[in-house]
């Protein structure tokens, strides 16, 4: 296989499950985590490995390193592995999906800013969601009449503060999620519930063109993360995906889609003694207005990934409050409410345009 973002949580349970069901990685894919990526180099032996940046290509230990954007497709259309796996965070992921998938690879894919952002243009047939709550709608998903598809969110780092404190949020506060530890960005988007919104939009593209018809979708806070995914059939009834939060459940079905061994321990009812479930509410998660507007126009997903990583970058630099990455999301929303992308060279004007907007 073909990793993309080898040294972030998911990339290394994506190993730990490649050894175990003896898949050969060919490509390894990192950014800045060089000890890392060095101890995978030893115990994997890859073909080829592409860092970020040129200046530390001298401290890998490998034979044949490259760097940057250009070195990820050329690597990807070398490949002759049929799958790539993509953990890559932030819009930098699509161009990799749309390579594989033009190269007719199979793509394992958890950059979420793929669909999001360039959903219409992405052949879905080629894709098996590794995100938790997508792996759990797939899993329930049966021949049958759907009427809706729930995801679920912890609530993030600030679900139980005073609302009167968000404004004064820091940086440090965000990264204290309730129920595990992740990455710096996708901890701020859990914190702002974007996170949510775009594993909405991620569902949309991949179960709402289906042949079970589905509509409609919502999310909802479950404390314990133990719930991922719940579907409402037509007949009334309800179905829900528990598993204990683990990436190596999804990741093992994208390896092996027979998958007939135990990846992780049931979980126990009794000892869990009991849920608490939250509505989401838009006066601790202001960007939940836009929710119901934006899966009415899943195009514009590309504006609210565009807004959202360059209100995150002011936030990181101490320019604007936490509060405030909600606002100029939605105040980015509102101004290009048109901006319906035709093709996916679109995509990447657009974008551009809604960085700069909102820088």
């Amino acid at each position: 296989m073909v990793l993309l973002g080898s040294t972030g949580s998911i990339g290394v349970n994506t190993l730990l499950v490649a050894k175990r069901f003896g898949i050969k990685v060919e490509v390894l894919v990192c950014g800045k985590n060089i000890a890392l990526l060095n101890e995978q180099i030893q115990e994997y032996s890859p073909k080829v490995v592409v860092i970020a940046d040129k200046a530390d290509v001298p401290k890998v230990n490998h034979v044949c390193v490259r760097y940057g954007q250009e070195a990820i497709l050329e690597a990807i259309e070398a490949s002759q592995s049929g799958l790539v796996v993509n953990a890559l965070v932030g819009f930098l992921g699509l161009r990799p999906t749309l390579k594989a998938i033009e190269c007719g690879k199979r793509v394992a894919l958890a950059n979420k800013e793929s669909l999001v952002a360039g959903g219409a243009f992405i052949d879905t047939s080629k894709i098996q969601p590794i995100d938790s709550e997508h792996f759990g709608l797939w899993y329930l998903l049966q021949d049958r009449p759907v009427s809706r598809m729930t995801i679920t969110a912890s609530g993030g780092a600030f679900r139980d503060w005073p609302l009167e404190k968000l404004a004064h949020a820091t940086l440090a506060d965000t990264q204290k999620h309730p129920n595990w530890s992740m990455g710096q960005k996708i901890t701020i988007d859990s914190a702002t519930m974007v996170n949510k919104m775009f594993e909405l939009l991620e569902a949309r593209w991949l179960f709402g063109e289906g042949k079970n018809g589905v509509t409609a979708f919502d999310a909802i806070i479950e404390t314990k993360s133990l719930i991922h995914a719940m579907i409402d059939f037509k007949d009334g009834s309800t179905t829900a995906h528990f598993a204990h939060a683990s990436m190596q459940l999804p990741i093992a079905y994208a390896l092996d889609k027979k998958m007939d061994e135990s990846i992780l321990e049931h979980v126990n009812l009794l000892d869990v003694g009991s849920l608490e479930f939250r509505k989401i509410e838009k006066e601790r998660y202001p960007v939940w207005e836009i929710k119901e507007e934006l899966l009415k126009n899943p195009y514009l997903g590309v504006v609210i990934n565009a807004a959202n990583e360059a209100a995150i970058e002011k936030f990181i630099a101490k320019e604007i409050g936490f509060m405030d990455i909600s606002k100029n999301i939605i105040h980015a929303f509102e101004n290009f409410s048109d901006a319906v992308p035709a093709n996916v060279d679109d995509v990447f004007t657009i974008d551009e345009e809604v960085r700069n907007f909102a820088r």
